[in-house]
């Protein structure tokens, strides 16, 4: 998933979740079913499932865009500072989302991302990068996120 959000904002919650599928599956529109894990993961998107995508937070077009990446049931999810721009409570939200889909359904997880305490709380490994070159990795385990932060200051 990209930086930013990249929601469709004149289509519903649910329309951008089942145009994801659609395009995924090549079948038309509504044909393709969303995951009720989706819902389950982000509750807030049930709730919303009507209202259009431009009218919606930041946060919640967040775990919008999260959602529809995960409703294809991809085997591995890229993630682009899915932090950036988003309330703490949210970040909590995507955070455990990102460990149910690791934990329960076996997902690879890949996450670019600048604020190490949020990776750190979930990651198994990470890679420390500065102009294009690996500076540093290893296991989280064996780290903190404050050893590896003084290396890649903004």
């Amino acid at each position: 998933m990209p930086q930013g959000r990249h929601v469709f904002p004149q289509l519903t919650v649910m329309e951008n979740l089942e145009t994801g599928l659609s395009a995924l599956t090549g079948r038309g529109k509504g044909s393709a079913k969303v995951p009720p894990h989706i819902f389950d993961l982000f509750p807030k998107l049930y709730d919303i499932r009507t209202r259009a995508a431009g009218f919606l937070s930041g946060g919640e077009q967040q775990q919008l865009a999260i959602g529809r990446a995960l409703a294809g049931e991809p085997g591995l999810l890229l993630l682009d500072e899915p932090t950036e721009g988003i309330q703490p409570n949210v970040v909590q939200q995507i955070e455990a989302a990102l460990v149910h889909v690791r934990d329960q359904l076996g997902m690879t997880v890949l996450v670019v991302e600048q604020y190490l305490d949020f990776v750190w709380r979930f990651a198994d490994r990470y890679c420390a990068m500065q102009n294009g070159r690996i500076i540093r990795q290893g296991a989280i385990a064996g780290e903190s996120a404050k050893d590896v932060a003084h290396l890649v200051q903004i």
